[in-house]
């Protein structure tokens, strides 16, 4: 009896099956790559806090790495319309607060987006009016943040709870651009602000630094801004993101070896941006308070998708297990001989 028809049929048939329990299993088939993309549409905020951005676009070290790729760029004010762009599939890659990119996996059950690399860490702080001496002097104060569950949304929320002033504090969401006149105004006392915008209450407004949001984390480190993806990109496009992550290595290794001239590339492209320069003494106060690296620190995103609900901008922790890629990352990295990032668990579901 000839039994090779038969073992073909039943491995179709097995085949089938499997092909069907995968479907059934909640998994999003991966989409198939189709090589370089023709154009990649990336987002950032005219901040220090997203200088690697800056200075890859200023410098052109993206364009150097993507080739034929044509590079289109928007900026945004803060996080959550960066995701609604992302979600509506009119951005690609987004450099990104660690509050709105984890909203962004959550709102899309962990579907749309991922997590594929570190850009800053630091430079976040509460300014407040010179009379003002304590956390508790905040009380009927009307505090200002870029905008509802931003990153600095949620610190400064998070941090009210603890402190028990939730409802005693008045949290009032601001342009970071607009804070400047509200607070000489007296309108608003106080500001959770992103570099340069809490240099620029000091040195223009008369703000003086109350906490440095590094104080709270354990070594001083935490993610600031990150680098995320749309999903579908990543899988159709996997070369044009890992040229993307060349250029925002590239950028992020020039701006530690040449302080002075970074400080200069991303205070140029801020002012194309904003049709203004930072002075000086903004400029150095905002810089010494960051921190430039690929590491997204993995292991606090658990922690801080507690933190949205501890602040009440979210109504249970998002579970952000196998949110982060960092393939491409640690493949640039590994090719330059550098330590790859750890998932820290974060790349399984």
């Amino acid at each position: 009896m000839n039994l090779k028809p038969a073992i073909a049929v039943a491995l179709i048939a097995l085949t089938a099956l499997s092909g069907c329990s995968r479907a059934g299993s909640g998994e999003t088939p991966a989409a198939e790559s189709k090589g370089a993309a023709a154009e990649v549409r990336l987002g950032y905020f005219p901040n220090v806090t997203h200088a690697a951005a800056l200075i890859g676009v200023e410098n052109g070290l993206f364009a150097k790495e993507l080739g034929s790729t044509k590079l289109t760029t928007q900026t945004f004010n803060a996080g959550p319309d960066e995701v609604n762009a992302l979600l509506g599939e009119s951005l690609d890659i987004a450099y990104i607060g660690s509050g709105p990119a984890i909203n962004a996996y959550a709102k899309s059950k962990g579907e749309a987006v991922k997590l594929i690399a570190g850009a800053t860490s630091g430079g976040a702080q509460l300014v407040v009016k010179p009379e003002i001496n304590s956390i508790e002097e905040l009380k009927g104060k009307v505090v200002a943040t870029p905008q509802l569950a931003n990153t600095q949304d949620v610190s400064l929320k998070k941090y009210l709870a603890e402190k028990n002033l939730t409802g005693q504090v008045t949290v009032q969401n601001v342009e970071n651009a607009a804070s400047l006149d509200l607070f000489k105004k007296g309108d608003i006392q106080a500001a959770w602000a992103p570099q340069p915008w809490s240099a620029r209450l000091v040195a223009e407004a008369g703000a003086k630094v109350l906490l440095d949001e590094k104080t709270l984390w354990d070594g001083g480190a935490f993610p600031t801004t990150v680098v995320i993806v749309r999903t579908k990109f990543l899988q159709e496009h996997p070369e044009t993101v890992e040229a993307v992550l060349k250029g925002h290595v590239a950028a992020i290794d020039w701006a530690k070896a040449n302080k002075d001239e970074a400080k200069k590339a991303a205070n140029a492209h801020l002012e194309k941006l904003t049709s203004k320069k930072l002075g000086d003494k903004i400029l150095d106060a905002a810089w010494d308070n960051i921190e430039l690296t690929t590491d997204a620190q993995a292991k606090h995103f658990p922690q801080l998708a507690k933190d949205a609900v501890t602040a009440g901008v979210a109504k249970e922790a998002a579970n952000v297990a196998g949110y982060a890629d960092f393939t491409l990352l640690n493949k640039v990295l590994q090719a330059q001989g550098k330590p790859q990032v750890q998932a820290a668990g974060l790349d399984k579901k």
